[in-house]
């Protein structure tokens, strides 16, 4: 299956206490993380030329295909980690992305991370491809530098999406907006029961406890291995699968994993219709 991944690719400063970690991040690289391990993986991007090298070079031994559209910065985060929850900060942006192939792709996931990819791209890719994915957290985010706050999104031209990923609080944010308006609407609330909507019907979720403090990607591993997994197995099955497979990323900040590891724990999974 060949797949398509729209988003910037991030420097992400990592902050717990005095200790800060500078690796690579944004939810097109979770996303396009996971679905290497199945498919052949295009990503489009854009970031300027202190974007590291080694960094390049390791998305490509992964067997990830990058278009980068040059832009004079990169977009960068930082997340500062604390015993009371995580703080996240804008530094600078990177420049949108307002282009998409012609067609020859299975599966399009657009995951970005701060305003860049327009609701006009969005719609464009629902017309044109047979499966598009999406994470509303670049969309609800407002792209200025400084303290990372939201604002409220007329979420309408999410209508033809596939699969539309948020966590509680951003879901918040969505006006003229229904879980009927797509045929999958997975709500997240970190380690909580979530909610994932099927048509509109909802069904309550268990993510398997880690107890793990850096949580980075896991809504964006969620959404990839969630809609890979959807595009063969029925809707139950697949939503089990994608929480072991977050749960295994996160444990171990690795997408290596096997589907026999992920099949065994998803059978620790809950999943009940509300």
């Amino acid at each position: 299956m060949k797949c398509l991944v729209l988003g910037h690719l991030v420097k992400d400063i990592i902050v717990k206490g005095s200790n800060k970690e500078l690796r690579m991040g944004g939810g097109a690289y979770y996303s396009s993380l996971v679905l290497s391990r199945f498919c052949d993986v295009d990503v489009w991007t854009s970031f300027g030329e202190d974007f590291p090298e080694e960094w390049i070079d390791e998305v490509r031994r992964l067997r990830i295909n990058l278009r980068i559209f040059p832009s004079r910065s990169t977009t960068v985060y930082e997340l500062c980690y604390t015993d009371s929850g995580r703080e996240l900060f804008l530094r600078s942006v990177a420049e949108p992305l307002t282009d998409l192939p012609n067609a020859g792709y299975e599966m399009v996931v657009l995951n970005p991370v701060a305003g860049e990819i327009p609701p006009e791209l969005v719609r464009e890719a629902a017309s044109r491809f047979p499966f598009v994915s999406l994470d509303v957290q670049g969309f609800i985010r407002k792209p200025l530098p400084g303290k990372v706050t939201q604002s409220t999104l007329d979420a309408s031209f999410l209508r033809g999406v596939k699969v539309v990923h948020a966590d509680e609080r951003e879901a918040a944010y969505l006006t003229n907006f229904s879980p009927t308006d797509v045929e999958v609407f997975l709500v997240s609330r970190g380690e909580e029961r979530g909610t994932a909507y099927l048509r509109g019907r909802p069904y309550e979720f268990e993510p398997l406890k880690t107890g793990v403090v850096d949580t980075t990607g896991a809504g964006d591993v969620f959404l990839a291995a969630f809609s890979y997994f959807y595009r063969s197995c029925p809707f139950i099955q697949s939503l089990k699968r994608a929480v072991a497979f977050t749960a295994l990323f996160l444990e171990r900040r690795s997408v290596e994993v096997s589907l026999d590891e992920v099949g065994e724990l998803a059978m620790n999974v809950t999943v009940k219709r509300v």
